[in-house]
């Protein structure tokens, strides 16, 4: 019986990574366990293991899309399996012509907001271990924020009243005064 292409032990795995002590240890793990759940995924749409004849398969498998992962990590290479007919796309995982993560989206968007360059975010993107961040990405990442602004700018503040803190130090003392 043939073994999928991403087949791990999980023992056997770990003690070799531990063993090699690679400074990339977290970004190799994360993409092998990545890369491990999508063979299974395409398996499952499939109707049958990898290299496995089985009179329940609907589906082939066809080669690999490698499509970059932007992560806290770094980047890492995430081998999206191919079908012969159909197609099969982790939306759960990567976004469709988006390559960074909503948690990274955030961070270079209040860098925008608070006057990082775009050309100055590249470099700070880049020792985050990702790769050519352009500016129109960083601009459509700003836009994003922006609709979120205006949302929230605008949002109907009429369902209640609303608690909150007051400081006055002023007179060397802390009052709080719950509102």
């Amino acid at each position: 019986m043939a073994a999928a292409p991403y087949s791990i032990d999980p023992t056997t795995y770990l003690d070799e990574l531990l063993a090699q002590a690679s400074p990339d240890l977290m970004r190799e793990m994360l993409q092998g366990f990545i890369n491990q759940i999508l063979s299974t995924q395409a398996d499952q749409v499939c109707g049958a293991d990898y290299a496995t004849t089985s009179e329940s398969r609907t589906n082939v498998r066809n080669g690999y899309r490698h499509r970059d992962l932007d992560t806290r990590v770094g980047t890492i290479d995430v081998a999206v399996p191919k079908l012969r007919t159909g197609s099969f796309f982790p939306d759960w995982l990567l976004e469709r012509r988006t390559r960074a993560e909503r948690a990274l989206t955030t961070v270079i968007a209040t860098c925008y907001l608070k006057g990082v360059s775009t050309r100055r975010m590249n470099d700070l993107v880049a020792s985050l271990g990702i790769n050519n961040l352009s500016k129109s990405q960083v601009s459509e990442m700003a836009k994003d924020l922006d609709c979120m602004v205006e949302d929230f700018r605008t949002r109907p503040l009429d369902t209640g009243p609303y608690l909150y803190v007051s400081c006055d130090a002023l007179t060397g003392s802390s009052v709080f005064r719950v509102r």
